[in-house]
This record gives C-alpha cells, sequence and structure tokens, in this order.
C-alpha cells in the first residue's frame, strides 16, 4: 500500500466520523462509559469530532507533503497509548500508519474499546491496514518506540526503550492568560479548556495567570454554564473531597458550587480546582511562563493574543501538525534507519 492509499484511507475514516448518527454515538458511548466511567458521551463526542477535524482532506493533505512519502525501510514502531481522555493515543497511530510503517499498539486498559472500535473502523475501509495494525500486550518486537505517560512511568520507560530510538513523553498541562479585559464571551469560552474531558487532559487549563487585584467575579459568571458537571459522580466525589482539604487546612478560595479557586505556585491542581499565580507586568510573566515551559502542553488566551497561545475554547482542537510535548512524530518516523 502506497502513500496515497493511505492519506485517503484517514481521509476516508474522517468522512465516515462526521457522518455518524446521533444513534452511533449513543451507543458507542454508552459501551465506552461502561469500560471508564469519565468517557461519557459528551465527551466521546467531542474525541471525536476533533479526530474528524484533524482528518479534513486539505490541511491532512498539506501536512503529509511536508514528510517523505515512504520510509527507507519500513520499521515497527511501539506505541504505548495513555488513556485519561477519549482517543488521546490517536495522533500517533496516524502518524506511523501514514508514514508506512507498522504500528504495534499497547493501548491504555483505560481506553481499550474505543481505540480498537476506530482502528477497526480504519481497517474496514482499507482493509490493507489489517497487516500494519498489530494490538499487542508486549512491545519486544519494536524497532523504535513512543510512549506517554507520567513523569514516574516515564522513569520506567527511560529504562526499557533507551537504547532504541525512542519519544517519551511525561506529565505535562495548560494554562491561560487572561489580562482584566476579556468580554464575557471570551471568558465563557475559557471553560471549554478547563472542563471538557472534566479536566483529565494535558491541553486542559489547570492554571491561570492573572494581573495584580484581578477581579474574579466577570470570570466565575462566565463559567456558569458548566454548572452541571458535578452531575458527574466521578467528579462530584473529586470536588467534595478538594473542598474539604481546602476548608481543613483553611485555604483561601473561591467556591462556585462545582469549581474551586485557590492562588498556587503548583502548576497542575486536581480535577475541580484551578490553580492561579499573579503578574504584576509583562515582563513577570514572561518570567513565570518561561520558568513553566517544560512542563506546559499550551497556553490558552483571549483570540489567541498571547504569542503562541491558542484562542480560549480552543485547547483541545489542536492542529493535526500540533505535535504533543512539541516533538514532530513525523519527523522522528522519517529518519528511523
Amino acid at each position: 500500500m502506497n502513500h496515497p492509499d493511505r492519506l485517503a484511507a484517514f481521509i476516508s475514516l474522517g468522512r465516515h466520523l462526521r457522518q455518524l448518527s446521533d444513534d452511533d454515538l449513543t451507543a458507542l458511548s454508552a459501551r465506552t462509559r461502561n469500560q471508564n466511567a469519565w468517557f461519557d458521551r459528551p465527551n466521546v463526542v467531542s474525541a471525536i469530532r476533533g479526530i474528524a477535524e484533524l482528518l479534513e482532506e486539505e490541511p491532512l493533505t498539506k501536512w503529509a507533503a511536508r514528510y517523505p512519502a515512504e520510509p527507507a525501510t519500513p520499521r515497527q514502531v511501539g506505541v504505548v497509548m495513555a488513556g485519561n481522555i477519549p482517543l488521546v493515543g490517536f495522533h500517533d497511530a496516524l502518524c506511523v500508519l501514514l508514514s508506512g510503517h507498522v504500528l504495534l499498539a499497547k493501548l491504555s486498559k483505560d481506553d481499550t474499546l474505543l481505540m480498537q472500535w476506530i482502528l477497526g473502523e480504519l481497517q474496514r475501509l482499507e482493509p490493507r491496514f489489517t497487516d500494519q495494525i498489530q494490538v499487542v500486550e508486549r512491545l519486544n518486537a519494536a524497532d523504535a518506540f513512543i510512549a506517554t505517560g507520567s513523569d514516574n512511568t516515564a522513569r520506567y520507560f527511560d529504562y526499557y526503550f533507551g537504547k532504541k530510538p525512542h519519544i517519551i513523553r511525561r506529565n505535562r498541562t495548560s494554562v491561560a492568560v487572561l489580562t482584566g479585559r476579556e468580554e464575557s464571551h471570551d471568558l465563557g469560552l475559557l471553560g471549554e479548556d478547563i472542563f471538557r474531558y472534566y479536566g483529565l487532559g494535558c491541553r486542559n487549563v489547570s492554571k491561570l495567570y492573572v494581573p495584580l487585584n484581578y477581579d474574579f467575579s466577570p470570570l466565575l459568571d462566565s463559567l456558569q454554564p458548566w454548572h452541571h458537571i458535578p452531575d458527574h459522580h466521578k467528579y462530584q466525589n473529586n470536588y467534595d473531597y478538594n473542598k474539604s482539604i481546602l476548608l481543613v487546612n483553611r485555604v483561601p478560595h473561591l467556591d462556585t458550587g462545582f469549581l474551586l479557586l485557590t492562588e498556587s505556585p503548583q502548576l497542575v491542581s486536581p480535577i475541580s480546582v484551578l490553580h492561579y499565580s499573579t503578574y504584576s507586568s509583562e515582563v513577570d510573566l514572561v518570567d513565570q511562563l518561561t520558568d513553566v515551559a517544560a512542563q506546559t502542553q499550551c497556553i490558552v488566551s483571549a483570540g489567541g493574543q498571547w504569542a503562541g497561545s491558542f484562542p480560549f475554547g480552543r485547547a483541545q482542537c489542536p492542529a493535526v501538525s500540533d505535535y504533543a510535548d512539541g516533538v514532530d512524530t513525523m519527523a522522528f518516523l522519517a529518519e528511523l534507519a
């Protein structure tokens, strides 16, 4: 199977995903939630729509054209997939398969059903992919590795995979820059970056950078459309637990009834908690963002006005060329000898 065939198959998959009916999505979501309670219908639908957007013909074709059409030697690439949000490992699978290598996929126990489903749909649309896709428990046969996990599992990956070509990803999170001049509409869009996937993704905003003496009232009012999020029992349990910790320890905080905001130097916040830090000037803000750059997946700001940032509401909508941790996966795959 040559590159045009592989590209056409992914374009067909995108078209297929966009044509799924409400009944199809409801049935699929019910199955996934039985496996992982965090994978409810809104989040499964959001993930599928995001992948369909990745597979739009024009941007996908332009992106693929930047890399060699065929590998010098097809390799078996082991991919250890995360399972924190639905289908988070798909982009790695896309890169491996489109570049002409063989995918050895070690699925997360938290995202087995959905990943098997989408890989199965791809093989149904292009049966020749069957020889290039293997779902495995062990990656002993791999010639190269792509692994995503926590800082702790990254040390494990370094030990086992370090002698072969590899990309190893660690914990990252995302932040928002506010100036105090945002419109309520923009602040409302920020809710998507905070709450989508219940805050479990590396592209979820877990910390705000706000100017000194920032008035939180407009932000809190604009986030009210997400007041229903504690309807999910696991989110509610996290909110109740974290609220009790803040109260017992007498930590100053703001409480919307579904989100807790507290000032903290920490970048990563627990589920249902949003940290914030203040800045005194643009220079101070740049210094603070530079200090956490290695742990930051993306930055959001109103309209994407901050250099290199995504607009509010678009953190969970990366382009196909927006690589995790900023490491060009396709370039890595093209260099495999």
